[in-house]
């Protein structure tokens, strides 16, 4: 897997699929093509099976309920519904249990920030390649999250304005604000059940570091720094990395640099 998308680890409690048969896929995509350019590709690789396709987020509610995919590849823009309040429906809907992966074209910020609002697993670039594709299905089949490295620091930059609505700003304001700081005592004195490690790691992960820049700064092993984010998902209840950068910056753990 390239640069384009990187997972961050199998880091939230019971993220392991238990499935044994082909990882089911149901593509979601107002464009034909698209959603035939995709069944071909995925159809060539093992143990993936496309199930289905929908071309609106109405169609894509009601197959998913049907068909109970172990994931929706979801456009954003669609007619008579869009892929966001599919999303946001899907997910709140415990009898589908689908992980859904969101296709962007990152023209548009806000659609990035309400898509991880709305509990979506992922992220993945229209154009990339037939490889990242089908190893992103299988991350997030696999209950991991996934997003692209661009997606991470246009979210992050969004969050350290310190607006708390990373939608209000327009394109390329991210780039004239300041850089986000972590600040690890603010942390535990706001999330009490952390302990002062966790409370650190958590700051670290919401300025978008992986799981070996963390080690690095904090001078310890990997396996313990996943043990760490395992920990504060679990005591959170977030559902994944993508949650706890959320969780983070609305909590006020990680603030701009003035």
């Amino acid at each position: 897997m390239n640069d384009d998308a990187t997972a961050p680890g199998s880091d939230a409690p019971g993220s392991e699929q238990t499935g044994s048969g082909p990882i089911s896929v149901l593509l979601v995509d107002d464009q034909d093509l698209v959603r035939y350019g995709f069944g071909v590709i995925l159809g060539m690789a093992d143990g993936i099976e496309v199930v289905g396709e929908a071309s609106d987020g109405r169609q894509a509610i009601d197959r998913a309920r049907t068909l109970h995919p172990d994931v929706i590849l979801m456009d954003v823009q669609m007619p008579v519904l869009d892929g966001l309040a599919a999303t946001r429906e899907l997910v709140a809907d415990p009898a589908v249990g689908s992980a859904v992966l969101i296709l962007t074209t990152f023209d548009r910020d806000d659609y990035l920030y309400q898509a991880l609002q709305a509990g979506a697993s992922g992220f993945l670039l229209k154009n990339a390649s037939p490889e990242n594709l089908i190893e992103a299905v299988r991350v997030v089949a696999g209950g991991d999250a996934l997003l692209a490295p661009a997606v991470t620091k246009r979210v992050i930059a969004r969050f350290a304005t310190g607006t708390g609505d990373p939608a209000q700003l327009s394109p390329g304001d991210h780039e004239r604000r300041p850089a986000a700081a972590a600040h690890p005592d603010r942390a535990a004195a706001h999330i009490p059940q952390l302990t002062e490690r966790e409370s650190d790691v958590l700051a670290l992960i919401a300025q978008g570091k992986s799981n070996a820049e963390i080690a690095a700064e904090l001078v310890v092993g990997e396996a313990t720094v996943k043990t760490h984010v395992s920990n504060l998902l679990a005591k959170l209840q977030l559902r994944d990395r993508i949650q706890a950068v959320i969780y983070a910056y609305e909590h006020g753990i990680v603030t701009p640099v003035s």
